[in-house]
């Protein structure tokens, strides 16, 4: 693991167990590592894993298989002493601001939870002027820590949410999709304050979602998802210039352009069929019984996970010269028979 890497993700798998022995394959082996202070967008279509794999990354869920590394170190091996202060530098923003807040406690209680659990303050005193300044932080009022969540909008409720992430002043936050419950114009507030506070306090962030037009505003790095594996992976900036994967094209067309004319103009990359099962996923690469491009090949083999350019990874045969050179060659053949 090199110097700069914060966490790092190698072939990590989570399958549950869902009878007759049979397993849904969640997260089926992705890999990658996030440099220390950057966002990396973790992004695909609901069901495809990527709040799963989120999860077992903090340790809610055990792994199958594979391994995640915190500074070098194993999440899923550690003693209960050793996660107990690793808690402390990695927490988690979940989806719904409502469901994830207990609503029989005031803010304030909701805060300081993790401040009493860690023992962090002496006094109370001292926590309640933390409670404070956290809900100021994310542009609360100290009035509002007497108050329930049912009282809140969606949108305070999340900030909420984030206060209680910081209260341990974390270093690393896993962020669930922590916008799609929210209105489209309190979404934007909730980025920018996300921004802020990464700036403020050097936090690193792994940011789940679906939004791949707001995921390209908060992420340095993105990684693409598609039914449990990791389809490609590189750069904001060169994701949206130069997509390699036939499934980052099609839901970078699903995106609307601000400009009726170019909107209106532009083709849209329609995908077939439905997203398959985990318990039953389609042999060799995964997204083939939906791709328009997909050649006998993707039935009969796994596509390799290959670095095309400086950063820039994908698991594609279209983008792996060896299989396609046997393609041709194999159409040469029949065609001449």
């Amino acid at each position: 693991m090199t110097k700069n890497v914060i966490l790092s993700v190698n072939n990590l798998k989570r399958h549950f167990d869902v009878g007759r022995g049979q397993k849904l394959k969640a997260v089926d082996g992705i890999s990658f590592d996030i440099m220390r202070g950057e966002t990396f967008g973790l992004v695909g279509e609901s069901g495809c894993g990527k709040s799963t794999a989120g999860r077992t990354i903090l340790g809610l869920y055990n792994k199958t298989d594979g391994e995640v590394l915190y500074e070098g170190q194993s999440i899923h091996d550690m003693t209960d002493n050793e996660r107990y202060r690793f808690l402390k530098k990695m927490q988690m923003i979940f989806q719904d601001p409502y469901a994830s807040l207990n609503p029989r406690s005031t803010v304030y209680e909701i805060i300081a939870e993790p401040m009493i659990v860690h023992k962090m303050y002496k006094t109370q005193e001292e926590m309640r002027a933390r409670v404070h300044e956290l809900l100021e932080d994310v542009g609360l009022n100290r009035d509002h820590a007497n108050r329930y969540p049912h009282e809140f909008s969606g949108g305070q409720r999340q900030r909420i949410g984030i206060a209680r992430s910081l209260a341990l002043d974390p270093d690393f936050i896993i962020a669930d999709e922590p916008i799609s419950a929210l209105d489209v114009s309190v979404q934007a507030q909730v980025v920018k304050l996300l921004q802020r506070l990464q700036r403020e306090k050097g936090l690193t962030y792994l940011f789940i979602a679906h939004d791949l037009s707001m995921v390209k505003y908060i992420s340095d790095r993105i990684g693409v998802m598609y039914l449990g594996h990791m389809v490609e992976l590189t750069s904001s900036k060169q994701l949206y210039d130069k997509p390699l994967h036939p499934y980052t094209e099609a839901l970078l067309s699903a995106i609307p352009i601000p400009d009726p004319d170019i909107e209106e103009s532009r083709e849209r990359i329609l995908l077939k069929g439905e997203l398959p099962s985990p318990i039953n996923p389609p042999s060799g690469c995964v997204f083939r019984t939906r791709c328009p491009y997909a050649m006998e090949v993707c039935g009969e083999l796994k596509p390799k996970w290959l670095e095309k350019e400086k950063g820039h990874f994908v698991a594609c045969h279209l983008h792996d010269a060896e299989v396609m050179k046997r393609s041709d060659a194999v159409r040469e053949a029949v065609g001449s028979s």
